[in-house]
């Protein structure tokens, strides 16, 4: 690493932290030439892979930019989408794989979004997936009343046969 004051080429590692919940690392740096002192932040760079065949980092507000269209008019605050495109960016790194398609960001954004809110979910559904046809609403709104999701099937269990204490 290249001191920024005297342009030095060789600096040692002093002190290393993790940062943003184990995403990067924060280096307390001292050149070896002039002594100063700086710090450097390393992270590991996830690359998406667009239809036009560019790639760029992968961005959690493009993420939340699009999921925030799917949630106009919903009861789905700036916290939960925030939370949301934190498990996709997870979930995505997860794979062990540096660069990604962008159609596997989209689908990664599902299932989040689906336990999130599920109005949300079919109007996102039905652009990614290019619904073109009331059938294809039907058949997914069909697939969430048959599949439903674990938190459901919990609450639906406890209004039935609620627990005395």
């Amino acid at each position: 690493m290249n001191c920024p004051f005297c342009r030095h080429e060789d600096s040692r590692v002093i002190d290393s932290r993790p940062t943003d919940e184990g995403t990067s690392i924060r280096r307390r740096r001292e050149c070896t030439q002039c002594g100063s002192r700086f710090s450097t932040a390393e992270t590991a760079v996830l690359s998406i892979i667009k239809r036009s065949g560019a790639t760029e980092p992968f961005s959690r507000e493009k993420v939340i930019n699009g999921v925030r269209k799917a949630c106009q008019n919903r009861p789905v605050d700036d916290d939960d989408l925030a939370l949301l495109a934190q498990r996709v960016e997870e979930a995505l790194r997860a794979t062990g794989q540096a660069e990604i398609e962008a159609q596997e960001v989209g689908m990664a954004i599902l299932s989040p979004l689906r336990e999130l809110d599920e109005v949300a979910y079919l109007r996102y559904a039905s652009v990614y997936r290019n619904f073109s046809s009331l059938e294809d609403f039907e058949g997914e709104i069909a697939l969430l009343r048959a599949l439903p999701f674990e938190k459901d099937v919990e609450e639906a269990s406890q209004v039935a046969s609620p627990q005395l204490k």
